[in-house]
């Protein structure tokens, strides 16, 4: 059961990170991603290549992720652990770096960080008594 919760888990924050990979690198300079993230349009022209790269970051987290789910679903287990707690793990820790570092960031820091955190507590839960 506490693997299947942590898989679950890690495809909500997968599917999180998809989104923000949109908002950073495809939508970045439009009204809802200058929403989002609280940037005039200049502001967002002159960021846009940092968040165009830090798009990417989050879509290849995402990646790793859901390859993990699927290996894990065709019984790669090993595998599959490894990429989902790799991955998520990665979300959760860059989600603390955000909250220790930027306080105004903190709301966004725990919207990212929470889910991922608890997938990587629930796989562990997991393998530990599987």
């Amino acid at each position: 059961m506490w693997l299947i919760v942590g898989l679950v888990l890690a495809g909500l924050a997968a599917l999180l990170h998809v989104y923000i990979f949109y908002l950073e690198s495809i939508a970045w300079t439009g009204k809802a991603a200058r929403a989002t993230f609280g940037t005039t349009q200049e502001q967002a022209e002159t960021m846009k290549p940092m968040a165009f790269n830090q798009g990417f970051y989050n879509l290849f987290l995402s990646i790793a992720v859901l390859a993990g789910i699927a290996f894990f679903a065709t019984g790669h287990t090993t595998i599959g652990a490894t990429l989902v707690l790799t991955g998520a793990g990665s979300m959760a820790a860059a989600a603390l770096v955000l909250f220790a570092s930027s306080p105004r960031n903190r709301g966004a820091a725990l919207k990212q960080g929470v889910v991922p955190l608890l997938s990587v507590v629930a796989m562990a839960i997991g393998l530990a008594v599987h």
